[in-house]
């Protein structure tokens, strides 16, 4: 099957402080490489959106193997990324994944995981959950879906998709909170390095 993974990377990092989230270093590479190289070790076709193509963030993707999706109405909310990104998706592309590069906690092997059970079910909407079934990210949806994502608006996400098609909805836990885990400060930052 071929999957494709979006990072929704063109939002402003507005509680950071100054800092960026994305460009905090993960392992010696800044979160943004990160993430996009585990999807790429997870065998999918990686697509980064951008609040422009010589943001910094460009910069820190330029060795990998990531398309990128320059955004200049970013500061729309996370609707404007997901519209992007679902419209610069190619033909043949059956399925995208949508992965929030802030969580750093995801590894490749829980991509895999989630990979492997959309290819059981192509049909449904596959949702990361926690351990105890709170519904989290990455979510995965089949091609027929990402037409919806053009009447996407704000910042609610794709929320209005999952809940218009409810009944395709299949759920996948993964281990702990990981599913939930999304890192937004300063002090969010530093409490995960703290727990590693």
């Amino acid at each position: 099957m071929r999957m494709a993974c979006l990072l929704p990377a063109a939002g402003a990092s507005s509680r950071m402080r100054g800092a960026d989230k994305l460009l905090e270093d993960v392992g010696g590479q800044p979160c943004l490489a990160l993430m996009a190289s585990r999807a790429l070790a997870a065998g999918m076709e990686v697509f980064a959106t951008l609040p422009s193509l010589d943001h910094p963030r460009a910069r820190a993707l330029t060795a990998l193997d990531v398309a990128l999706i320059p955004v200049p109405n970013a500061a729309h909310g996370m609707s404007a990324s997901l519209r992007a990104g679902a419209a610069a998706m190619p033909e043949g592309v059956e399925a995208m994944m949508v992965l929030p590069p802030d969580m750093p906690s995801l590894e490749t092997s829980d991509l895999k995981q989630l990979v492997a059970a959309y290819a059981g079910d192509p049909e449904g909407i596959l949702q990361a959950t926690c351990r105890d079934g709170t519904p989290g990210h990455p979510v995965i949806f089949p091609r027929a879906c990402l037409s919806g994502f053009s009447d996407l608006s704000g910042d609610q996400g794709a929320a209005p998709i999952l809940k218009s098609h409810k009944a395709q909805l299949r759920f996948h836990a993964l281990d702990g909170q990981k599913a939930r885990l999304d890192l937004d400060t300063p002090e969010e930052w530093s409490a995960w390095r703290a727990s590693l």
